[in-house]
């Protein structure tokens, strides 16, 4: 039996859109409140009747949200840009080598927006 699984993970940040033209209301500094959601799947195993143990999932993928936790995203070594869509790349980039069952990261934005990416 295959199953997709997703664990939901929240942060709190700061960034500014410093490439933006001074004009655009996210060129200063501002925060946001950010939920992201880790998605997997693959085959439930017969003997412990997980897909993957979200204790598990949780090790896997908590160190990579608390380096942006309370952080200003413009500090963030290797993030190009401080956008919902680099954010979910770079979760993908530390995340999928450890997780290769990993297929899709949500990441919301003060819950009125979202991204979805999921791998190259």
């Amino acid at each position: 039996m295959k199953v997709r699984l997703t664990k939901r993970f929240r942060f709190e940040a700061s960034h500014c859109l410093d490439h933006l033209p001074q004009e655009h209301p996210c060129f200063n500094s501002h925060g946001h409140s950010y939920k992201v959601d880790i998605e997997v799947y693959g085959e439930v195993d017969p003997v412990s009747g997980f897909m993957i143990d979200y204790g598990d999932l949780k090790k896997i993928v908590k160190p990579s949200i608390d380096l942006l936790d309370h952080q200003h995203l413009n500090n963030i070594e290797d993030l190009k840009y401080t956008t919902t869509e680099y954010l979910a790349k770079w979760l993908w980039d530390r995340v999928y080598p450890q997780l290769p069952e990993l297929t899709k990261i949500i990441i919301y934005e003060t819950g009125s927006t979202s991204c979805e990416y999921c791998g190259e």
